[in-house]
């Protein structure tokens, strides 16, 4: 399966990525990791554009192919972004669940944007001015919403479990049918 989480920055959503990934096992696959090893490298400079999602969306494909579950995590701000994400599990044969990660108050989000720091060396991270700024299109389809103002990470794990438990019965693989031999059949010969 592939959880797209999408948010603003200094909503949680790279905390509540870490957190799933660890309870389910699933690969978290962080945009912003991608772009400043790409700046980094010396390949790019800042802005990039689409290099860091490329590079994001040919990395999922490829866990999912080999039957991972990916959690790609990124501001995923534009239709455009979201709909390559839906193409990639479509392209690997996987269902994909979409989690906008939110915080309604204000103030608190301004603080959590203002008051961290980067774990991502050299990261120019932005200030509250280029957050609200920021293009970022309203959610046209389907998706799960995790609200974390007022939460812990904790809180806003349980969160997303619950809402989570429908959406994630709703979009899983379907289970293959289990074909029992019939009376007189047996293993076939290769299998003898």
């Amino acid at each position: 399966m592939l959880i797209v989480m999408g948010g603003l920055p200094g909503t949680g959503k790279t905390t509540l990525a870490r957190l799933l990934a660890a309870r389910i096992g699933a690969v978290h696959l962080r945009v912003d990791t991608i772009e400043q090893a790409i700046v980094r490298s010396g390949a790019a400079q800042r802005p990039l554009g689409p290099v860091g999602y490329t590079v994001g969306y040919a990395l999922a494909g490829e866990h999912l192919r080999q039957g991972l579950t990916v959690i790609a995590e990124s501001v995923n701000p534009l239709s455009v972004t979201r709909d390559a994400w839906r193409d990639t599990a479509v392209a690997a044969g996987v269902r994909v669940v979409e989690v906008e990660v939110v915080c309604s108050d204000t103030a608190e989000h301004r603080r959590r944007v203002t008051s961290r720091s980067a774990d991502i060396p050299d990261l120019p991270l932005p200030d509250w001015q280029q957050v609200v700024g920021r293009e970022y299109e309203p959610w046209d389809r389907e998706r799960l919403v995790v609200d974390t103002a007022g939460q812990s990470p904790q809180q806003s794990l349980a969160l997303l479990f619950r809402g989570a438990r429908t959406a994630w019965s709703r979009f899983a693989p379907p289970t293959p049918a289990v074909r029992h031999p019939q009376e007189g059949e047996g293993a076939p010969a290769e299998a003898r």
